[in-house]
């Protein structure tokens, strides 16, 4: 009996130490499950607080960029936006301000708003046409300076107490004054070399793209816009007088469009070894190329083929041009773009050769006929990258605005569109534009006093092969380190040395101080 007793209290604590040893693998498990579900809950709760914090960081960027983009459009786009001739703002704006004075860059008034004894108001242009296109006109719409700058003409920054006060009495406040980049010397002098002949002429400073002179013929008075205006305007009438050429007016470009067929010839293939024999004409393809009046240029270089513009030479150079790089280079010199330019009224340039061209029209093409059309602005914009060490400033013709006490509220500054093309192109096309004044057929700007660099051209426009369009298009520069482009185009004259050439010379002489 007391065996089985003890036997008894064995199997009792084996039983015992069974289900303490149950017991404790469950409560280990038991608590390794809670530890793994609380882990997941905590990963869980950080993915999720991981995900809040992107999204709010994310709406709290895009706030940012929103005010930021808010900020800037109110100080820098919003006047832009507000000049849109569409916006009916700028009407209101004219009920509260008188419109203010558009100035040259030396401060010489170029138009203003005169006031007669009952208080109507005039806009009144002292140079007349001189400025005519540049300057613009402000009534029957709006054009030139006048359109560009309408919202500043019409924003008064007088003192506040003259604002009260002005308030009170119901008495308009003086708009801003616009201040130009236009030279009032240089202005006279493009409009008396342009003479009696249509066209335009647009000078820029280089380094900056300042416009410095505008001038397109036929031109008019912009006093007498309004009552002159049916007639402009007339189905009746073929005037073009309210177009401004310098920036509108598209042309064949001819021989100044070999600056970039050149360009292009150099890119390709180099300069080394290049050889032409011209007799005055070139003929491929059935198709035959003469050089201008059939001169016969003898033994040629490309430096040489260049400085004496030969029409047979550049019409074999574009033959041998890849056609796809060759477009692609035209591309990138902006043509068949918009210009990058905060004038409002731009024509965009033409450049167009398939690859399945015809022989004629790329040899037509070469020499700057063809299909090929470009405005003078664009080619002076070409012509400034190049004295630029191939670095394009963008256009402008409005410096600052200011209030009436003289006081400066919008500065405009320059602006670089970047590299046009390479310093090595750059400094390239320098050397071959120098040979064509020093050797070339621009031997007449020669002068001790700056040095010259161009192209000539002679564009035919018509069935009439006595007359052509006049082209120089080019740059100067003096020791002083002024400088300046210029382009320069005369409709429907004999020749094309005889005519851009003198003018760019007489132009060139009064900017650089020639007596």
């Amino acid at each position: 009996m007391k065996e089985w007793k003890n036997h008894q209290r064995n199997e009792d604590k084996e039983v015992e130490i069974l289900d303490f040893n149950g017991k404790g693998s469950g409560n280990r498990k038991m608590k390794k499950r809670q530890i793994t579900q609380q882990n997941t809950k905590k990963k869980k709760q950080k993915s999720r607080n991981k995900e809040f914090a992107i999204v709010t960081y994310a709406f709290l960027a895009l706030f940012i960029g929103m005010t930021g983009y808010f900020a800037y459009f109110v100080q820098v786009k919003s006047s832009d936006f507000v000049n849109n001739p569409y916006n009916a703002r700028l009407e209101r704006l004219e009920q509260y301000a008188i419109r203010g004075r558009i100035l040259a860059a030396d401060g010489t008034v170029l138009a203003e708003t005169q006031l007669d004894e009952a208080g109507n108001e005039t806009r009144y242009y002292p140079y007349g046409n001189v400025f005519a296109h540049a300057v613009g006109y402000a009534s029957n719409g709006m054009a030139g300076v006048e359109l560009d700058a309408n919202y500043h003409l019409l924003t008064s920054n007088t003192f506040i107490v003259n604002r009260l006060a002005n308030q009170v009495i119901d008495k308009k406040n003086p708009g801003d004054d616009v201040v130009t980049t236009l030279d009032v010397s240089l202005q006279n002098a493009c409009y008396n070399a342009m003479g009696a002949y249509d066209g335009a002429v647009i000078c820029m400073e280089p380094s900056t793209g300042k416009i410095l002179a505008m001038v397109s013929k036929p031109d008019y008075d912009p006093n007498y816009i309004a009552s002159n205006w049916n007639s402009y305007v007339s189905e009746d009438s073929d005037s073009t007088v309210l177009l401004n050429r310098a920036t509108q007016g598209l042309y064949a470009p001819g021989s100044t469009f070999k600056m970039i067929t050149l360009l292009s010839y150099l890119q390709q293939k180099g300069d080394e070894g290049y050889q032409f024999d011209c007799n005055g004409s070139y003929e491929y393809d059935d198709y035959e190329m003469h050089c201008y009046n059939g001169r016969a240029h003898g033994q040629q270089n490309l430096l040489e083929a260049f400085g004496n513009s030969c029409n047979s030479a550049f019409s074999q150079i574009g033959l041998e041009l890849d056609l796809a790089s060759y477009n692609k280079l035209c591309d990138k010199l902006l043509f068949n773009r918009k210009l990058p330019t905060k004038l409002k009224t731009t024509a965009k340039s033409r450049m167009d050769l398939p690859q399945d061209s015809s022989s004629a029209l790329v040899m037509q093409t070469a020499i700057g006929q063809g299909k090929t059309m470009v405005s003078p602005l664009h080619m002076a914009m070409i012509a400034g990258a190049i004295a630029n060490d191939g670095k394009l400033m963008e256009p402008y013709i409005i410096d600052h605005s200011q209030n009436d006490a003289g006081t400066t509220v919008k500065q405009f500054v320059k602006e670089s569109f970047g590299q046009l093309l390479s310093v090595e192109d750059a400094k390239a096309l320098q050397e071959y534009m120098r040979y064509v004044v020093t050797n070339g057929t621009a031997s007449p700007l020669n002068s001790t006093l700056y040095e010259a660099y161009g192209k000539t051209g002679t564009a035919e426009f018509s069935s009439d092969k006595n007359k052509d369009h006049s082209w120089f298009v080019g740059f100067a520069k003096n020791t002083d380190g002024k400088e300046i482009a210029i382009a320069v185009v005369m409709e429907g004259v004999d020749s094309g040395n005889s005519y851009a050439v003198p003018a760019s010379k007489m132009i060139l002489d009064s900017y650089f101080g020639v007596e």
